[in-house]
C-alpha cells in the first residue's frame, strides 16, 4: 500500500490516480500509523514552504515521514514534498524544512539565462513548466 500523505494541501487526487493507473493500491492519509505501515510513502506537493511545514506539525507528520525514511521505506517526494526534505527553504523568508537532506532550497537568481539546442539564449522562466529539448554532450 502507498500512502500519499495529506497535509492539507496539494495535487493528492492527481497523484493517487496516477498511481492506481499503473495498478497500486494507494491511500491518501494524515495517520500516522497509516504511514508508518504503508510499504511506499509519497509526500506531494502544491503550496507554500512554510504552509505546508506547518500543516505538516499540525497534523504531527513530521515524525512519521523521518521513521518512514529512516527505516528505508521507499519514499518519493513531489515537487514541494520534495523541497521539503532538505534543511531550509528561502521562499518568502527562511524557513526550517524537515532536516532529511542538509541543504537550503534557493530561489533562481533573476535574469539567468539558458541555451538552447540551436544556439539560442532565452530568458529562464520561473516557475518552468513544460518540456524541454535536452542535448547530451560526451566529452
Amino acid at each position: 500500500m502507498i500512502a500519499i500523505i495529506d497535509y492539507g494541501m496539494g495535487n493528492l487526487r492527481s497523484v493517487q490516480k496516477a498511481f492506481e493507473v499503473v495498478g497500486h493500491e494507494t491511500v491518501v492519509t494524515r495517520a500516522p500509523q497509516a504511514i508508518n505501515d504503508a510499504s511506499h510513502v509519497v509526500l506531494p506537493g502544491v503550496g507554500a514552504f512554510a504552509d505546508c511545514m506547518a500543516n505538516l506539525e499540525r497534523y504531527g507528520l513530521v515524525e512519521p515521514i523521518h521513521r518512514s525514511i529512516a527505516s528505508g521505506k521507499p519514499f518519493l517526494g513531489i515537487c514541494l514534498g520534495l523541497q521539503l526534505l532538505f534543511s531550509e527553504s528561502e521562499e518568502f523568508g527562511i524557513h526550517k524544512g524537515l532536516e532529511i537532506v542538509p541543504g537550503k532550497v534557493k530561489r533562481f537568481p533573476t535574469g539567468d539565462r539558458s541555451s538552447g539546442a540551436n544556439g539560442s539564449v532565452t530568458r529562464l522562466k520561473v516557475p518552468h513548466m513544460g518540456w524541454n529539448a535536452l542535448t547530451i554532450q560526451r566529452e
